[in-house]
């Protein structure tokens, strides 16, 4: 079975936002950040629920460090989505999966 989450890096980061047919949500995320590993579980059902209308990717900051300065990432984690390689939406923090949902509706 192939993985939910895609992992990407500064050399995959822009063909994956603008090849992707679906949405893209991109976790800008590190492994010492608590909030990032709380969300996990969360991406994940999201994946696996609506893989058929979003594709989500993950990029670690402290491995690829070009991709967040080029989008401003101050803090994590951090959730970007994109539709043809357009950023759409910035979310900023740890959200509940209700929350996700609510900020993604309007382009799954």
């Amino acid at each position: 079975m192939p993985e939910l989450i895609e992992t990407l890096d500064d050399a995959s980061f822009d063909e994956y936002i603008t090849s992707n047919p679906k949405p893209v949500l991109v976790d800008f995320w590190a492994s010492w950040c608590g909030p990032c590993k709380t969300i996990v579980p969360i991406l994940e059902e999201i994946a696996a629920e609506y893989s058929d209308r979003v594709s989500i990717g993950k990029l670690n900051i402290d491995e690829s460090l070009s991709t967040p300065q080029r989008f401003s990432i101050m803090s994590i984690p951090t959730l970007l989505l994109f539709q043809k390689g357009d950023l759409m939406l910035r979310i900023v923090g740890a959200k509940s999966k209700r929350q996700l949902l609510a900020y993604l509706q309007p382009y799954l």
